[in-house]
Protein backbone atom coordinates (compact mmCIF):
# COMPACT_ATOMS: atom_id res chain seq x y z
CA UNK A 1 0.00 0.00 0.00
CA UNK A 2 1.48 3.55 -0.97
CA UNK A 3 2.67 5.83 1.68
CA UNK A 4 0.07 9.12 0.34
CA UNK A 5 0.05 12.25 2.10
CA UNK A 6 -2.78 14.60 1.36
CA UNK A 7 -2.68 18.45 1.42
CA UNK A 8 -6.01 20.65 1.37
CA UNK A 9 -5.43 23.62 -0.59
CA UNK A 10 -7.51 26.51 0.19
CA UNK A 11 -6.04 29.75 -2.16
CA UNK A 12 -8.80 32.29 -3.12
CA UNK A 13 -9.33 31.59 -6.87
CA UNK A 14 -7.25 28.32 -7.14
CA UNK A 15 -8.98 25.27 -8.97
CA UNK A 16 -6.16 23.20 -7.26
CA UNK A 17 -7.68 22.16 -4.11
CA UNK A 18 -5.43 18.81 -2.90
CA UNK A 19 -2.31 17.92 -3.13
CA UNK A 20 -1.45 14.44 -2.72
CA UNK A 21 2.37 13.30 -2.17
CA UNK A 22 3.06 9.91 -2.98
CA UNK A 23 6.60 9.23 -0.42
CA UNK A 24 7.37 5.69 -1.97
CA UNK A 25 7.74 7.33 -5.59
CA UNK A 26 9.64 10.20 -3.88
CA UNK A 27 13.51 10.10 -4.51
CA UNK A 28 14.35 13.96 -3.19
CA UNK A 29 15.15 15.00 -6.51
CA UNK A 30 14.18 18.33 -5.63
CA UNK A 31 13.28 19.33 -9.18
CA UNK A 32 9.54 20.46 -7.29
CA UNK A 33 11.64 22.81 -5.02
CA UNK A 34 13.50 24.07 -7.99
CA UNK A 35 10.32 25.39 -9.20
CA UNK A 36 8.47 26.23 -5.85
CA UNK A 37 10.44 25.89 -3.53
CA UNK A 38 7.98 28.29 -0.68
CA UNK A 39 5.58 25.12 -1.12
CA UNK A 40 7.93 22.14 -0.25
CA UNK A 41 10.52 21.39 2.12
CA UNK A 42 12.03 17.84 2.52
CA UNK A 43 11.17 16.30 6.16
CA UNK A 44 13.52 14.03 8.04
CA UNK A 45 13.50 11.05 5.24
CA UNK A 46 14.42 12.90 2.62
CA UNK A 47 10.76 13.27 1.35
CA UNK A 48 9.41 15.98 -0.04
CA UNK A 49 6.26 17.39 2.15
CA UNK A 50 4.34 20.78 1.50
CA UNK A 51 5.39 23.37 4.06
CA UNK A 52 2.59 25.87 2.46
CA UNK A 53 0.23 24.28 -0.43
CA UNK A 54 -1.27 28.10 -0.57
CA UNK A 55 1.92 29.57 -1.60
CA UNK A 56 2.05 29.73 -5.45
CA UNK A 57 -0.48 30.42 -8.14
CA UNK A 58 -1.94 27.24 -9.63
CA UNK A 59 0.48 27.57 -12.99
CA UNK A 60 3.55 27.43 -10.54
CA UNK A 61 2.02 24.40 -8.44
CA UNK A 62 1.67 22.48 -11.75
CA UNK A 63 5.04 23.39 -12.99
CA UNK A 64 6.07 22.13 -9.93
CA UNK A 65 4.78 19.17 -10.07
CA UNK A 66 5.35 18.53 -13.67
CA UNK A 67 9.02 18.70 -12.86
CA UNK A 68 9.02 15.82 -10.32
CA UNK A 69 10.84 12.74 -12.26
CA UNK A 70 8.86 10.21 -10.76
CA UNK A 71 5.77 11.48 -10.94
CA UNK A 72 5.12 11.43 -6.80
CA UNK A 73 3.27 14.75 -7.02
CA UNK A 74 -0.90 14.68 -7.87
CA UNK A 75 -2.69 17.37 -8.00
CA UNK A 76 -6.75 17.25 -8.12
CA UNK A 77 -9.08 19.70 -8.80
CA UNK A 78 -12.51 21.38 -7.03
CA UNK A 79 -14.65 18.43 -8.67
CA UNK A 80 -12.15 15.73 -7.00
CA UNK A 81 -10.73 14.82 -10.36
CA UNK A 82 -7.24 14.34 -10.92
CA UNK A 83 -5.09 16.92 -13.24
CA UNK A 84 -1.61 15.94 -12.97
CA UNK A 85 -0.37 13.66 -13.65
CA UNK A 86 -3.05 12.68 -16.65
Amino acid sequence: MADLREYPRTKEGSNITKIVVDRDLCIAAVSCMAVAAETWELDDENKIVVSNADSVDDETLMASAQACPTKAIFLYDKDGNQVWPV
